[in-house]
Parts: structure tokens; C-alpha cells; sequence
């Protein structure tokens, strides 16, 4: 086993299990942002996976989650709109975090492969994680200034 690989375990079974737990359980404002974080938990654990078992292919998934699991929260936050109304959640800080975590794993992960096309594919996974999901996350907490509903 290499760092790689325990990395994504303690990522995988720790933030993607306690995300899960919060989707079964608790409020409607909780739950919506845990199945927000669990997307964005879920990828960068992906991306450890693919370096620590020398896979490229798991790039792609995780590419496809990244770009899938904020469309997720967006249709869930428009679903969810009228129930969600009188009490927003407000989670910042723990997006902010886990758009750190993700921003890290990528720069790392970047270092490792070096120049090439790995390179920009990691790069742009990483920016649409951390694109997708801190929008994502603004939408939950009650739209943006100008827009109908927001």
C-alpha cells in the first residue's frame, strides 16, 4: 500500500461515510449539503485512487463526477426550493474546506504526473470540483443577487 492509497482510504472512508450518515439522517438542510460534500469528497478520493493504483481510467470517472455531482445538487436545490425556503442552510465553512482538500489533492497530484496531458486533465477536474460545487453550494443557501429566486 502506498500513500496514495491510504490517503484515499482515510478520504473515502472517513469524509464520504460521515457525508452519507448525513445524508440518511437529520434535517432537510442537512442532508441536501451532505449530498453536495459528498460529491466533492468523493472525487478527490477518486483521483488518489487512479495515481495510487496507476489507473488512468479512473481520471475519467472522476471527471464525470465532478461535472455531474453539482447538476445533482443544482436539480435537488431547485426541487427542494419551496421546503428549503424558510430555512436555509449555511454551510461555508466546510464547503470552503473541502474546496481546499480538493484544490490540494489536485496541486499534489499535478507535482506527481508532471507536464502532460494527465497534467490538464486534473486541472480541469479540479476546477470544475471546486467550480461546481461552491456554486452548488451558493444556490442551497438561497440563490444569487438578481436572479429570480435568488
Amino acid at each position: 500500500m502506498n500513500g496514495y492509497l491510504l490517503a484515499a482510504t482515510v478520504l473515502l472512508g472517513g469524509g464520504v461515510g460521515a457525508t452519507l450518515w448525513g445524508v440518511a439522517t437529520g434535517p432537510l438542510r442537512r442532508r441536501v449539503v451532505a449530498q453536495n460534500l459528498s460529491t466533492a469528497l468523493a472525487c478527490p478520493g477518486l483521483l488518489l485512487l487512479a495515481q495510487g493504483y496507476d489507473r488512468p481510467a479512473y481520471v475519467d470517472v472522476a471527471l464525470v463526477l465532478a461535472l455531474l455531482g453539482p447538476v445533482g445538487t443544482l436539480v435537488f436545490a431547485r426541487l427542494l426550493t419551496d421546503e428549503l425556503a424558510d430555512d436555509r442552510p449555511r454551510a461555508w465553512g466546510v464547503t470552503w474546506a473541502v474546496a481546499g482538500l480538493g484544490a490540494t489533492v489536485v496541486l499534489v497530484l499535478c507535482a506527481a504526473v508532471g507536464p502532460s496531458r494527465a497534467m490538464v486533465k486534473l486541472l480541469v477536474t479540479g476546477a470544475l470540483l471546486i467550480g461546481g460545487n461552491i456554486v452548488a453550494s451558493r444556490a442551497l443557501s438561497g440563490g444569487f443577487a438578481g436572479v429570480r429566486g435568488g
